[in-house]
């Protein structure tokens, strides 16, 4: 199956995210002051950083959806499937289970949530020094 028809085939399964209200602003803060890119630039960093930490999310305390909205072709490009893929083997999920783009908004706003609070506690931080300092970190993990 083309790429193209397995990205429709998942974007059936929802075709936008939105961010809680909380997190709009938290987005925008954030896009401004790590400048690595676009406002979904932060919000794939965002998503990754929360699944990185093995977080389940409990879809009962799913927060509201009156934040920034991302069209799904926005804010994951031409790798929808590996970002579900995650979300999946997160989850043990099939890739056309209805939830999982209420999981990928959870990780989303959780993610936000983790880096905002980092970010305030080192004020000086880069963005690039922010990624450099969470891959060094990965991959002490992954050496021992």
């Amino acid at each position: 199956m083309s790429y193209s028809k397995r990205t429709e085939k998942i974007m059936t399964m929802f075709t936008s995210i939105k961010t809680s209200r909380q997190n709009k602003d938290v987005v925008s803060q954030l896009t401004r002051r790590l400048n690595l890119g676009a406002e979904n630039v932060i919000a794939r960093i965002a998503f990754t950083y929360s699944i990185s930490k093995d977080k389940k999310m409990d879809l009962a305390l799913v927060a509201d959806a009156q934040g920034k909205e991302y069209s799904a072709k926005v804010l994951f490009g031409e790798h929808l499937d590996f970002y579900v893929a995650l979300v999946c083997v997160q989850y043990s999920l099939y890739k056309a289970d209805k939830d999982i783009g209420k999981y990928i908004k959870m990780h989303i706003d959780d993610g936000l949530t983790l880096i905002n609070k980092e970010i305030e506690h080192n004020p000086n931080i880069t963005g690039s020094e922010f990624l450099i300092s969470k891959i060094e970190r990965g991959l002490k993990m992954i050496n021992k």
